[in-house]
């Protein structure tokens, strides 16, 4: 299945696009940059009876839109 399958099952199943999943993320109080994807994850499944990777989908277009944050990965330098 490719990407944009996934986001056409979602709108055809929900009748909502990621950007309607954005507005009531907000309401709800639950979209905050530093938001972890099981809170997502977890928000969808029970609000809206979405699939892992259903809601894997709607998570990248979060991610990739910068709606949620990436957090910056701590390099370690390491020495031998």
């Amino acid at each position: 299945m490719t990407f944009q399958a996934y986001i056409d099952n979602i709108r055809a199943k929900t009748g909502k696009s990621p950007e309607d999943f954005k507005k009531l993320a907000e309401k709800k109080g639950l979209l905050k940059k530093d938001m972890k994807t099981a809170e997502l994850v977890a928000w969808l499944a029970k609000d809206f009876n979405l699939g892992h990777g259903h809601s894997m989908a709607i998570w990248k277009v979060f991610k990739d839109k910068g709606w949620v944050g990436n957090p910056e990965r701590k390099i370690t330098k390491i020495t031998l």
